[in-house]
């Protein structure tokens, strides 16, 4: 009898739905969210415009090369230009160098590459930006939490668990969504830069035997 009263006496959990707890976060949520759907945005079309840039074309490649081989200077632009990837462009500019001293041709894919990297990589700094952002918004919204605990504290002379845990909890969102939108932004601008990274190396690599076959024709 006496564990079925002590029972009916503890209350009942609240329920706590997703989206109340979110808007307790507080109004630091509001650039975070705006953070992480603007980050969500360019990771997404940053990815589609870096694999068309690097979409491999092997036919082009292939028939560039046999070309290149045999001396057909002309066929090997043409089918250049034909293609339609950051590969194509770059050795297109080369092949116009054709005939000039090895460092001009050099010179010009170093040139080229870097031009089409600029292009792919354009724009990835802001998600390097919002990767520190946003975990640093989440603090400020916990530190504002907690300020407005403890001036609560003093308005109400009342120090009880309920009063800070309460308040606490909910300000702590700020932070955990902060960290959660770091994450994401961090990761898509790392993931991105290895992606530009490993073509440039492929291009690099294919620049090295465009030289020793220009070099041996």
């Amino acid at each position: 009898m006496i564990l079925q009263l002590a029972i009916q006496s503890v209350p009942a959990a609240a329920n706590i739905d997703g989206i109340d707890l979110l808007l307790k976060g507080g109004w630091i949520l509001f650039p975070i969210g705006v953070i992480s759907l603007i980050s969500c945005y360019l990771i997404i079309v940053k990815y589609i415009e870096i694999k068309r840039f690097t979409k491999p074309e092997p036919n082009v490649v292939i028939a560039f090369h046999t070309h290149l081989k045999k001396g057909d200077l002309g066929q090997a632009v043409a089918t250049l230009q034909a293609g339609n990837s950051s590969y194509s462009r770059i050795f297109y500019h080369a092949t116009q160098n054709i005939g000039k001293p090895i460092k001009e041709v050099e010179s010009s894919i170093e040139t080229a590459a870097q031009i089409e990297m600029n292009k792919m990589s354009k724009d990835l700094h802001y998600l390097g930006l919002f990767a520190g952002i946003a975990p640093m918004l989440g603090f400020i919204g916990t530190i504002a939490g907690v300020i407005k605990i403890f001036y609560d504290i003093s308005l109400s002379d009342n120090i009880s668990i309920g009063i800070i845990s309460g308040g606490l909890y909910q300000k702590m969102i700020s932070s955990g969504l902060g960290l959660i939108v770091g994450v994401i932004a961090y990761s898509g601008y790392h993931m991105l830069n290895i992606m530009v990274d490993k073509y440039m190396n492929r291009v690099e690599e294919d620049a090295f035997e465009f030289i020793n076959i220009i070099e041996q024709n």
